[in-house]
């Protein structure tokens, strides 16, 4: 396959960035993106330009940090729309002779680092400001020691999938990370083991996600049609739910 490449180039976030056009020949349609992006790098380095700078780490589809916009969809899409990771994404998926426009992440909550890398550490303090229970667990309790009904530890587990990889944000026009918030607090919400804090962690993680420069929710939708682990739109209104109710409930409960 021969297929050209316009690819956002950006030496850090004070500089000027721009498209930048490359012509690539010998493309296997089994090729992943990132391969795609590893044989570019290939021929940019024996030509002694600077490489193109990408996240990237398990290539499997489960760490969520191939994050970039393919033809204007966050990680591309599959011809039948499939949601998937930039890494799971197979070169099948263009024709021969295709031009493809391949952009970072942009929204106000992930400043851009180089190229098509960006700064998502806002997703961890989020975590960081409500994702966990403080009470003293002890030693590893048996697996079935405390039962869930399997409605509640389904919903756990489907929201549990999350990578954080950031689609959410960057599909959505608001910049909004309400769907990645949303799946860890109900993730927790759902098992006994999370309701210790439970109404108090909404509240932290929810203004930890406006500090962070992210917008507000209006329930376009976006977010969820590009998720690749299919994180449910439901899971937000979760979220309004506990957030609701911690209106009524004491600080720390």
């Amino acid at each position: 396959m021969k297929i050209t490449l316009n690819i956002w180039r950006q030496a850090n976030a004070k500089a000027e960035g721009r498209l930048e056009r490359y012509m690539l020949d010998g493309v296997s349609e089994d090729m992943s993106f990132l391969e795609t992006l590893d044989l570019l790098n290939e021929q940019l380095t024996a030509e002694n330009q600077e490489p193109v700078a990408f996240d990237h780490d398990c290539r499997e589809g489960i760490c969520g940090m191939c994050g970039v916009v393919i033809n204007g969809a966050p990680h591309g899409r599959y011809s039948s729309s499939v949601p998937t990771t930039t890494c799971q994404l197979h070169m099948r998926s263009f024709a021969d002779g295709a031009e493809i426009t391949v952009e970072p992440w942009r929204a106000g909550g992930f400043p851009l680092i180089k190229d098509l890398v960006v700064d998502r550490s806002a997703f961890d303090r989020i975590i960081q400001a409500g994702g966990f229970i403080s009470v003293n667990t002890g030693s590893a309790p048996e697996a079935h020691a405390t039962p869930a009904p399997k409605l509640e530890a389904d919903r756990a587990f489907d929201n549990a999938t999350c990578i954080g990889c950031g689609a959410c944000v960057a599909a959505c026009p608001n910049g909004s990370a309400m769907l990645f918030t949303a799946a860890k607090i109900t993730h927790l919400a759902m098992l006994p083991q999370g309701q210790p804090e439970r109404y108090s962690r909404v509240k932290s993680m929810i203004a930890q996600h406006d500090a962070e420069g992210f917008g507000g929710c209006t329930n376009i939708g976006e977010c969820a049609s590009v998720c690749p682990k299919q994180i449910p739109l439901e899971s937000i209104a979760q979220l309004n739910r506990d957030l609701m109710k911690s209106l009524f409930r004491r600080e720390g409960k």
